[in-house]
């Protein structure tokens, strides 16, 4: 179990939102014979079909697009850059601390 799950609500899908948008797009004919097709085995309207699995589709790439996956060799490199000490601040960096801590005032 990922830490992330205990936050996670299942919502129903079928809660009665209210609907106040329209959404059209242009299909072929072949692809609306598909859509009407796995609709009708899913026994559901082609709109709630669409509607149901295009929601899941924006889900997974949505939750694909918001965690980062590293290969054995980055996970390697990114736990080292944790583990290991920075280095002291050069004279740049620390010139540019005093200014900010002169001139900049936390209220």
């Amino acid at each position: 179990m990922y830490a992330a799950e205990a936050y996670i609500i299942n919502m129903n899908t079928m809660m009665k939102e209210r609907k106040t948008q329209r959404f059209v797009a242009r299909v072929t004919d072949t692809d609306r014979l598909l859509f009407k097709q796995a609709a009708t085995l899913e026994g559901r309207s082609m709109a709630t079909f669409i509607i149901s699995h295009g929601r899941e589709a924006a889900q997974q790439v949505i939750q694909k697009s918001s965690q980062i996956q590293l290969d054995a060799e980055q996970s390697r490199r990114f736990v080292e850059a944790l583990l290991t000490p920075p280095p002291p601040p050069t004279p740049a960096l620390t010139r540019a601390m005093a200014r900010y801590r002169r001139d900049v005032t936390s209220p």
